[in-house]
């Protein structure tokens, strides 16, 4: 998507005269050459991993009572391990891509002899210790290798770690996830700022994500969804605000932090929406939202794309929210449909006025 838009781009000030083509050639070049732009060679040798990978766990699952126990052991390990040397002597040879595929295979097969060494040797467990052991493996693989796709994996499997069936475990209580769940989340990111997996990000924001809402379906309180407000509120600011300690930080990770955190706020929102059932307390709330909807789109409209999109989608909703609540309840569904129409029709020549609004200020900010 930013590749296509680059070169649109690229293209247009060619034309105007503001660059030359080979200046335009060079920027495409050189973006096509970092690590973490799409490559359709990398994306086939992963995927052509995952099915080695599949493949020799089912032969292997297929023949196992035929094939000797020591067989089974050595050939788990000459599996792993070879695929960690071959994948170490690639990346000293700078074949960076095939490397991947070799650590990636490593890791996963690393998986499966978790599950089948337990089962041969009949060893006490658990999915939820075996899935955490995972993790552990594919976390010291990614920092050894310094492998950004290997990190790809650790993040996928910080989910898995925390979908497993912890309830059959007999060494951990029902509080693990409430500090296991964030910690994972610090990891993949120390990994992603190591390896420079930059998009492997996304997947330690969502897991902190899904770690709020297990805290508030662990209660279903309302003070427990006001503080998931306030902490997204406090999150998207210090991301947001130039006067913020934090906003450097923040911007040196690209624009997920404001997004994730103003969708923590809006998450935090509607949920309270629920716990509140009078009409009075509703409209406290939808008013909070309408507020948060405009703070997002005038803080963020014009870097962050993903606020801006999601503060106009919170703003049109909870607009129709609120008509449907007062309104609705008045007049007949198509007299609502009527207002309803005429409230979306409001509220696209106010987001085009702001969006002009923005547009003029850049201008005078460049000038």
């Amino acid at each position: 998507m930013y590749r296509g838009r680059l070169e649109r781009d690229l293209k247009l000030w060619t034309a105007q005269g503001l660059i030359d083509t080979g200046t335009a050639g060079r920027l495409l070049d050189e973006y096509d050459s970092r690590e973490s732009a799409f490559s359709l060679g990398r994306v086939l040798m992963i995927i052509a991993a995952l099915l080695v990978s599949a493949a020799v766990l089912l032969l292997v699952a297929a023949n196992w009572e035929v094939i000797p126990r020591l067989v089974r052991l050595l050939g788990i390990a000459a599996l792993i391990w070879g695929s960690y040397l071959a994948g170490g002597v690639l990346i000293l040879r700078g074949a960076e891509r095939l490397a991947a595929a070799f650590l990636v295979l490593g890791t996963l097969a690393f998986g499966g002899a978790i599950a089948l060494v337990g089962q041969m040797y009949h060893l006490s467990g658990d999915a939820f210790q075996a899935a955490l052991v995972w993790f552990a493996g594919a976390v010291m693989a990614a920092a050894l290798f310094r492998s950004g796709a290997v990190t790809a994996v650790a993040g996928f499997l910080a989910f898995v770690v925390a979908g497993a069936d912890w309830t059959q475990s007999y060494s951990v209580d029902d509080t693990v996830l409430l500090w296991l769940m964030p910690l994972m989340a610090v990891i993949v990111i120390l990994l992603v700022r190591y390896t420079g997996a930059d998009r492997v990000r996304h997947l330690a924001y969502l897991l902190l994500v899904v770690w709020l809402g297990y805290l508030y379906g662990e209660s279903e309180a309302a003070v427990v969804a006001m503080a998931i407000t306030a902490f997204g509120a406090i999150a998207y600011l210090a991301a947001t605000l130039p006067q913020s300690p934090l906003h450097a930080l923040a911007r040196s990770a690209g624009a997920a932090p404001a997004f994730y955190s103003y969708l923590v706020l809006l998450l935090g929102l509607f949920v309270l929406h629920s716990e509140f059932g009078g009409v009075a307390d509703r409209l406290l709330v939808g008013i909070v939202t309408l507020g948060a909807a405009i703070a997002g789109i005038a803080l963020s409209g014009k870097e962050n794309g993903a606020v801006r999109y999601l503060g106009y989608a919170a703003f049109a909703a909870e607009t129709l929210y609120l008509a449907s609540e007062t309104i609705g309840s008045i007049i007949g569904t198509s007299g609502f449909f009527l207002v309803a129409g005429l409230v979306v029709a409001l509220i696209a020549w106010a987001v085009i006025k702001l969006e002009q609004r923005l547009s003029k200020a850049a201008t005078k900010v460049e000038a």
